[in-house]
């Protein structure tokens, strides 16, 4: 007996069945206006691809039209800018006008600081992260489990699991919400030591070491950070 021959047609999927998304017609100009209005709502930075699918628009087009926005605001008449950080784009003020705003917005309302320890700390961990606790206490000479408790309820450390090493510490990576702070693209754009030590020296100008409650501590240059530790003074810091 023979068996029947009869080719299997090939199963239809569901998605097959469904039509893309038309894409939604827009002139040049309203693109354009309408991608400004995101980036300026938005606190979290935007990537092409989302601004792309939120307006049913080829993605190329739309990197195009930001494009176009970019440059307009890179116009010395605007104060403000459309910058790339951590992967997406969001408005920021230009670098030359920095300190202006900066002098107006201390008159507005306490900045969030960082004191010398934390802000020492922070660097250490930006540039040898993933880093374990003994090990920025190694560096530093002190305890800093306090200072490493701030930055993690500021978000601005994360843990990175632990390390496969005798009693298994906790390692400690920077976060997505460190790059929306210092304005950073990526790691990459990390300033050199030199930069941030600069960045501390003006934070200590700026009175932030009594920004952290503990005792004060003769934190050593940034651009020391690699040499061995100094002494360990008595007592723990927070």
């Amino acid at each position: 007996m023979e068996e029947d021959q009869t080719p299997t047609e090939p199963a239809v999927l569901v998605e097959d069945l469904l039509e893309p998304p038309a894409l939604v017609s827009m002139e040049d100009a309203q693109l354009q206006a309408v991608l400004e209005a995101l980036i300026y709502v938005t606190e979290e930075p935007l990537t092409v691809e989302q601004l792309a699918g939120a307006l049913n628009q080829p993605v190329a087009r739309v990197q195009a039209t930001l494009d176009r926005v970019i440059a307009e605001f890179e116009k010395p008449e605007h104060g403000i800018t459309v910058r790339e950080v951590a992967g997406g784009f969001k408005l920021a003020t230009k670098v030359e006008h920095h300190d202006s705003v900066r002098e107006f917005v201390k008159n507005l309302k306490p900045p969030l600081k960082l004191s010398p320890a934390a802000l020492e700390t922070l660097a250490l961990i930006a540039y040898k992260q993933p880093v374990t606790g003994p090990e920025i206490m190694e560096v530093r000479g002190v305890q800093g489990a306090g200072v490493l408790k701030t930055l993690l309820d500021r978000k601005l450390i994360t843990t990175a699991g632990r390390k496969n090493v005798i009693g298994k510490p906790m390692l400690y990576k920077t976060t997505k919400e460190f790059l929306l702070q210092f304005g950073l693209k990526d790691l990459n754009e990390l300033p050199s030591l030199k930069e941030f030590e600069e960045i501390r020296r003006v934070a200590l100008s700026d009175g932030t070491e009594s920004a952290e409650p503990g005792p004060a501590e003769p934190a050593p240059a940034v651009e020391s950070l690699p040499t061995a530790p100094e002494p360990e003074p008595s007592g723990s810091e927070s």
